[in-house]
């Protein structure tokens, strides 16, 4: 009969081949919304392909392997239950297959290369845990024999009295003598004069604990998000969003004509993945059109070609305020939610001129994600204010010593 693990076990401590099976699984949660258009999963289904294949460069095998195996259940299983799947343009199905040309090879040659990492983990671990009990058994029982070497002691030190030795004759005047009785008849120790064996015994040290990890990744609950390499759960380490020194300065600069006339700018935010960090390194101004209190981008097409030949990926985006102060109306909400769901590090960044006050933002993820994924309101609309729903996003770091590259394809031939 096979032992029975404890309920929660962390991932060094599973067996090889239940290991490599909870990690597949992971790779397996992905889900299809109907509110979110098949152009945008496959424009994200490339971008999982770039992040993967940053993790394999980088070492970070696991993390690969969750993303090559999410985009391949994502296309060769769930896209087709997509109410809109018949919409999908026949270019976006060659790039697709050729992709997961690309990534079946790959994935299966993880597999064997994790599994066998997986083995000489556990048998290392299974070492461990052997010397652990070694010692502990050894320690134990040079505590018994230390224990039974100080009561032996302390028997002898009660069987022979100690003759009270008499005050010195000079003094005996000055003494005054009242007897101090017995009450319970046992001997208190001072345990400050005690040698550390001693106190050993006498005091016993704290229990060993072994301690078991609990899980991060819990099945039960939601999907991960796409460009996620793990189940992102509300107290789910967020990774650094790296904003380059420059940025803000560059995209008000740029953005100074339109505000003058009261008319809002939005620029893309497009990088790579370093050493697990999403480092922006360009922002990209699409053809769009604006007005005081809103701004659409138009011909995506050519900021997707533009992305796919730099191997960049979406971290995000940033608009201004012209008038009003740096916040996310109900309209940046919407918008923002659909950058979020694909990847839960996104930030929305809103600049505000006039009040020289610039903020960065993202949906809380334990409510504002889904209640405004769920809200199906169009335009400008009122949301409650509690719990919030959106907050300042503190996974965010500025690189004051990197410069952003600005590309605007309003005029760029990129």
């Amino acid at each position: 009969m096979a032992q029975q693990k404890p309920e929660f076990y962390s991932s060094h401590v599973l067996e090889p081949d239940a290991r490599l099976k909870s990690i597949t699984s992971m790779g397996s949660a992905v889900e299809i919304d109907a509110k979110i258009p098949p152009h945008r999963y496959y424009r994200s289904g490339l971008e999982m392909v770039r992040m993967a294949n940053a993790y394999l460069e980088e070492g970070s095998l696991e993390s690969a392997f969750v993303l090559y195996m999410k985009f391949m259940t994502l296309f060769l299983e769930k896209i087709r239950n997509h109410p809109d799947f018949p919409m999908v343009t026949k270019k976006e199905k060659e790039i697709n297959r050729e992709k997961l040309d690309e990534v079946f090879p790959k994935a299966e040659l993880l597999k064997v290369r994790l599994l066998d990492m997986y083995k000489q983990q556990y048998e290392r671990y299974l070492k461990d845990e052997k010397r652990k009990k070694e010692e502990s058994a050894k320690a134990r029982e040079q505590l018994e024999l230390l224990k039974k070497k100080k009561e032996a002691e302390r028997a002898n030190a009660l069987s022979t009295p100690r003759p009270i030795p008499a005050p010195p004759t000079e003094h005996i005047s000055n003494l005054r003598i009242s007897p101090v009785p017995n009450i319970t008849g046992e001997l208190y120790p001072n345990l400050v004069a005690l040698d550390d064996e001693a106190k050993a015994v006498l005091v016993p040290p704290k229990p060993l604990q072994l301690c078991v990890t609990t899980p991060t990744v819990n099945r039960s609950n939601k999907p991960a998000n796409l460009l996620s390499p793990t189940i992102t759960l509300p107290n789910s380490r967020l990774r650094t969003v790296v904003v380059p020194g420059n940025l803000i300065k560059q995209f008000t600069s740029l953005a100074q004509r339109n505000t003058d006339r009261n008319v809002e700018t939005c620029g893309i935010l497009a990088g790579r993945l370093k050493k697990d960090e999403l480092v922006i390194s360009h922002l990209l101004i699409p053809q769009q059109t604006g007005s005081p209190d809103s701004c659409d981008t138009q011909r995506e097409e050519d900021l997707f070609d533009f992305q796919d030949q730099n191997d960049l990926i979406t971290f995000g985006w940033i608009h201004t305020h012209p008038t009003q102060t740096a916040f996310l109306s109900s309209v940046d909400l919407h918008t923002h939610c659909s950058y979020q769901r694909m990847m839960p590090e996104a930030i929305a960044i809103v600049c505000a001129p006039r009040y020289n006050n610039n903020k960065f933002f993202y949906l809380t993820p334990d409510y504002g994600l889904d209640y405004i994924a769920n809200c199906d309101r169009k335009g400008f609309h009122p949301h409650p204010t509690e719990p919030e729903l959106y907050t300042i996003a503190n996974h965010v770091k500025i690189d004051a010593g990197s410069s952003v590259k600005l590309v605007d394809l309003r005029t760029s031939k990129n």
